[in-house]
């Protein structure tokens, strides 16, 4: 019972990363403003899409080619992308609101899709 729901977690948490990678390519001042902060268009929407699009696809890649194990080893490092990303929120007018119920609680949920792919190693 705890191996697909440590599988459905880990993909579904991969695939919404693939897509906010995707809106920052497609729609870069729109996704901006659900991130929390303001932004100009240029380089940095830009970059911020490519790492996101990337780091989902990696995940679904690990999952799908190399186990558990490895996924859940992802999952603990890639963590620390929504944790900066509630400091960044709150260092640069942000609302708290967002900072910690958009990133903060995405970290947590990463935090436990890699333990419970830990758990089915």
């Amino acid at each position: 019972m705890l191996t697909p729901i440590a599988y459905g977690l880990a993909i579904v948490l991969d695939l919404l990363v693939v897509v906010i990678g995707a809106r920052f390519l497609l729609q870069p001042e729109a996704a901006a403003t659900g991130y929390g902060v303001p932004a100009r268009p240029g380089a940095y929407l830009t970059i911020k899409g490519v790492r996101d699009l990337s780091y989902g696809i990696l995940g679904l890649a690990l999952i799908a080619f190399v186990g558990p194990l490895a996924a859940a080893w992802f999952m603990l490092v890639v963590a620390l992308n929504p944790l900066g990303d509630t400091l960044i929120v709150l260092r640069n007018g942000g609302t708290k609101a967002v900072a910690f119920g958009i990133h903060f609680a995405t970290a947590v949920l990463v935090l436990v899709s890699a333990g419970l792919l830990f758990a089915v190693r």
